[in-house]
Parts: C-alpha cells; structure tokens; sequence
C-alpha cells in the first residue's frame, strides 16, 4: 500500500516515513501542498496523510483541489488543528478521517487499515488461497498452519498479490507497490522476489503471464 505523506516537519516527517515503512507500507514524502499535487497527478499513490498547515498553501485547499481531480483518493488528516469546528470543516472539505496531534502511532496505524478496508483492497485480515494464509495486518505468512518467514519485501510483493488474486499483477505495477519515489530498482527486482517466493510456497502457487506480468490464481491446483 503506497502512501503519500504531506507534511512540512521535517523530523516529523522523517519519524512517521520510518514507523509506516516498519508498517510494511511503502511512503513517499513531500512538503508542499502544491508539491503534492504535482506528485498526485505524476505517481501512484493509494491514500495521502495531509498535514494542514503548509508553507505554500492551506491544506483545505489542497484537500479541496485534490477532491476535483481525485473523488475517490482516501485522505487522513493529521494535524495540531483540533478544535471541533476545525474537524468539521476537514470532513465537510473530503477528508475521509481526522486525526489530530499528538497522537499514538498505533491509532494512525488503526485508521490507515481502516481506510485501507474501504478501499475494497483488504476485505478481511485474513487471506487464504489453497493451503497459503497472510494476515495483512501482522503479516503473518503460514503454509498448512505452519508460519514462513519471509523478508520485509517479498511479504509486501505476496500482499499485494493474494489480494489481487485471479488478477494479473504487471511488473510496473507490483514495482510501484514496493518501492518508493527515487529509489534505485535493479531491472530483474521483481523476478528475483517472485523466484525467492516460488522456493518458499506451494509449486505453482505464483503464476507467470508471460510478457504481461504474474498473478495468484484464485484456487490453487497442483
């Protein structure tokens, strides 16, 4: 799950990239509102954290700019700015949830996975296909009730898969959910997580479509 983190503190902004990527998501930050946008409207992104006070622009009106040209994109807003009416007038704006500062990690967490299930992206915690399991809230992995441990990033690249399963996942797209803005992809990453996951998982459970991508079919047959 790729976040977009609009905040001007810099060690803020430092702190929570460090406590979300721990979270398994994958976090590209900015400082301006109208960085933001640009950046919106140039990558990827699933859900933005939008602080209020920005340098160049309020945040209402980039929450209200991002709503014109993003209907569907979850925003929470995390903000110093927690006066009742102020929350009022961020969900009346299109944020989808308001949290002010300070707050506890854990409950940005909680309402990140909350927006996450509206997305349709997470239904359950649960996922199970043919004999695999994954919590995608503890990251979980067990085969046949036995847990597998797994590196930080094939983790993310089976997440992203169990949940699309009966989807074909192109290399482009699975690349955009692993890694953030700038960060250097040697050109075969993908193939070597997925050839890593094949030794670990049931034969045949990672599909290869060839010259379009991989999926997980949605039953399993050996």
């Amino acid at each position: 799950m790729r976040v977009l983190l609009v905040e001007d503190d810099a060690p803020l902004s430092d702190a929570l990239a460090r406590s979300l990527r721990n979270a398994r998501y994958v976090v590209d930050c900015v400082y301006r509102g109208q960085v933001a946008l640009n950046a919106l409207q140039a990558k990827q992104t699933d859900m933005v954290i939008l602080d209020l006070g920005l340098p160049d622009m309020d945040g209402l009106e980039v929450l209200k700019q991002l709503r014109r040209r993003f209907p569907a994109m979850p925003v929470l807003i995390l903000t110093a700015r927690d006066k009742v009416t102020d929350k009022i007038l961020g969900l009346d704006a299109g944020a989808d949830d308001y949290l002010p500062k300070p707050f506890e990690m854990d409950e940005l967490l909680a309402r990140l996975r909350a927006m996450e299930r509206r997305l349709g992206t997470a239904n359950s915690a649960l996922i199970e296909i043919s004999r695999v399991s994954l919590n995608t809230q503890t990251y979980e992995l067990a085969m046949e009730g036995t847990p597998v441990e797994l590196p930080r990033r094939e983790l993310m690249l089976l997440k992203v898969l169990m949940e699309n399963a009966g989807r074909i996942q192109s290399k482009q797209q699975l690349e955009s959910r692993l890694y953030e803005w700038g960060e250097e992809i040697a050109s075969n990453a993908i193939e070597v997580h997925i050839h890593h996951l094949r030794k670990k998982l049931p034969e045949g459970f990672i599909k290869t479509v060839r010259g379009v991508g991989y999926c997980i079919p949605n039953k399993v047959t050996h």
